[in-house]
This record gives structure tokens, sequence and C-alpha cells, in this order.
């Protein structure tokens, strides 16, 4: 196969920004090349790969206008300017300021969760936690997470009802009469769950008193 032109290389380059996105075939078409070296000009172009349809598609690095969240969606086709689809989470995750449910990144992605949920419950970067009875994904750096569990706390708080002087005493009642007892068990007690009260509020009162017992945390 003849080598390919400078002439050739700029028009095709040209032509690829023009149409947005293209698959690997197309490209073997449009350079009358061979898959190794149509697959060595997407790498000497640093051309971008779709994060969903499977990764068929690519675009040229001028052509994606992306958005706050480093997204880019052309048609149904989506691109992230930090790559695949898990160092695309990291960033999200990481950037969220109180972690990300599974709906909510699915909204950002504009995936629906069950297509790509169980291949993040282990990666570096994020930590899988129950609140509320669904999975938030937060920062794994110690920090970032305090910053946001305390925000989500925060927001659950103000959507929510206060404690009263009443319901406090309640609660620490219970915590009385079950000595020893976590802070996430009291929170299933009976006598504290009908009070109405989200985990999350249950959890910064104690937390306040300073009588919410810490367990060690782990990875899920």
């Amino acid at each position: 196969m003849s080598r390919l032109s400078e002439g050739k290389l700029k028009s095709v380059v040209k032509f690829l920004e023009d149409i947005k996105v293209f698959t690997l075939d197309h490209l073997v078409s449009y350079l009358s090349c061979s898959l190794p070296t149509a697959r060595l000009k997407l790498k000497q172009w640093r051309t971008y790969t779709s994060y969903n349809q499977n990764g068929r598609y690519y675009t040229m690095p001028v052509v994606p206008r992306f958005d706050e969240n480093g997204l880019w969606h052309y048609e149904k086709i989506s691109f992230s300017k930090y790559g695949n689809l898990r160092n695309t989470f990291v960033h999200l995750i990481n950037a969220s300021s109180s972690g990300l449910t599974g709906n909510e990144l699915g909204n950002l992605v504009m995936l629906r969760p069950r297509s790509f949920l169980h291949h993040f419950r282990n990666v570096a970067g994020i930590r899988r936690e129950k609140s509320e009875g669904i999975y938030v994904y937060f920062s794994d750096d110690a920090e970032r997470y305090k910053e946001q569990l305390q925000s989500r706390s925060r927001g659950f708080i103000s959507a929510g009802k206060l404690l009263s002087d009443a319901d406090a005493v309640i609660i620490l009642t219970a915590l009385i009469k079950h000595h020893g007892i976590s802070g996430e068990d009291i929170m299933q007690l009976p006598e504290v769950g009908k009070l109405g009260f989200s985990q999350v509020v249950i959890r910064e009162f104690l937390d306040r008193q300073g009588l919410l017992k810490k367990t060690p945390t782990t990875k899920p």
C-alpha cells in the first residue's frame, strides 16, 4: 500500500473535522490504508473515543465543545475530555460538592445507571456507601469525602424538618436505654424511626452531641 501523502492527510483531517464523528472503518476507507495505519493515525492525532456506543466513534481534538463537566454529546454519541468512562466518573464524583447517586451520574453522562454501575463498585479514586437507602458515590480522599458528606448532610437537613427538644429527648432516652448501640443501629429503633426524620438528620444530631459511635470505615 502506498505511503500517505501530506496532501492526502490534510484533506482527510479537514474532512473528519467537518463530519464531526467517524468510525475506524470509515477512517480506513478515507485513507485507503490498513487497520494498523489507521489506528496509528488516531493515536498521532490524539482523537477522542466515545464512551458510549461501544467506543466505536472518534472525533478530532478540535471538534468537541465540552461543557462544564468535560462532556460533549453529538446526536447520541458522547465524549469526555477525561477519556474513558472510568476516568470521567472519578472526575465527576471528586468534583461534586456532595457526592453523586447512580441516577445523578446517569443524568450527567446520559446513560442508564444499570448499564454501567456494576463496573464501578471497586474503583480507585471513589467510594460507595448507602445514604437514605440508596448508594452514593464519594471521593475516596479523606478530606474531600468529609466535605462531601457534610454538604450532603446539610442538604438533607435544610430540606427536612429540624429536631425539636422533645424529639431530642426521645433520641437521647433511646441511646441511654440501648447503651453502647452504634449510631447506625439507633436509627433503626422503632421509637426513633417513628419520628420521621431522615437518617442524615439524626446522624448529624448525634455527631453534634459527640454521641455518634464511630465504626471503622471500609471501602465497598
